[in-house]
């Protein structure tokens, strides 16, 4: 499952030019992809159902369907409004859990995304950087791969610890353990950061099957070449995933966002929106697949 594209963000001044390509991927071991994405201007998200649990597909897919009730598309939202969010997204999950002759069949998903939103109080726009579990967000600026989000798993704690190195944690016995996930608890502990939105801006959203089979220079390497793939830079990535062994659900977005300023008039802005919705090849954000962008959904 792919897809790429690109949407206009109206801001209070000047607006938001946000492209993105996508993909997710069942792998080459699993039989069900519990992997889901949601890739709407301007919220991207991905969710990877928690194997070994029950319906981690329907667990991920509740949460991409609980972001679509509460956040308008093409409109900024409030950081408040992005919690309420995960919040009913947990209760939504915790509502799959189902009563069994062994016990409660619990239903779980990871959630990671980034959602362009307004900070309020003359703050201005902010990307909310948002993240439950071992899905991951990283920033790009064209030379530098950084991770933003922080690992739940038993392993990072280790790491966190001094008890474990890195490079041991991608071969520890617990390193599919995570400690934190949607419709594990009653009440979900997010992890929140808050980005100024200015200028041009890449992150990479990604399940675990992404990070576990390419380390983050192949991750980079990819992000600073001029992919040929259908799919674009989400495809180029989950392709590499596929190539190291595939042994889980593969999921990336990637997303570009060139914030421009305002202070037009109307025709100039209307003018304006119309070329950057159909930039020069020369400019378009290189998140869009093929020759001329389209990919087969």
């Amino acid at each position: 499952m792919s897809a790429d594209g690109e949407g206009v963000v109206a801001l209070t001044r000047g607006e938001a030019l946000i492209a993105h390509s996508a993909q997710s991927d069942v792998g080459r071991v699993r039989s069900v992809n519990e992997d889901a994405y949601l890739a709407e201007a301007p919220v991207y998200l991905v969710a990877d159902g928690m194997g070994g649990h029950a319906r981690g597909d329907a667990a991920s897919q509740a949460v991409v369907e609980t972001f679509r009730r509460h956040l308008e598309t093409g409109v900024p939202s409030s950081p408040e409004q992005v919690l309420d969010a995960i919040h009913s997204s947990n209760d939504a999950v915790r509502a799959l859990s189902e009563e069994g002759e062994e016990g409660t069949a619990v239903a779980g998903t990871t959630l990671a995304g980034v959602a362009l939103v307004d900070a309020g109080d003359g703050a201005g726009f902010h990307w909310m950087v948002f993240n439950v579990g071992d899905s991951r967000i990283y920033a790009w600026d064209g030379r530098t791969l950084e991770q933003l989000s922080v690992d739940h798993s038993a392993v990072q704690e280790l790491v966190d610890a001094g008890l474990i190195r890195a490079d041991e944690a991608e071969r520890h016995p617990e390193r599919n353990v995570i400690t934190r996930a949607l419709g594990a608890d009653e009440f979900v502990d997010p992890d929140i950061w808050l980005i100024p939105a200015a200028g041009r801006q890449v992150f990479l959203v990604c399940s675990d099957g992404l990070s576990k089979e390419v380390d983050d220079q192949a991750i980079a390497d990819i992000l600073a070449g001029d992919t040929g793939h259908a799919a674009g830079l989400a495809g180029e990535l989950v392709a590499a995933a596929l190539a190291n062994g595939g042994r889980d659900n593969v999921t990336a977005v990637v997303v570009e966002s060139e914030l421009g300023s305002g202070g037009d008039d109307d025709e100039t802005t209307r003018d304006r929106a119309a070329r950057t919705a159909h930039p020069a090849e020369d400019t378009r954000p290189r998140t869009a697949g093929g020759e001329d962008g389209n990919v087969s959904a």
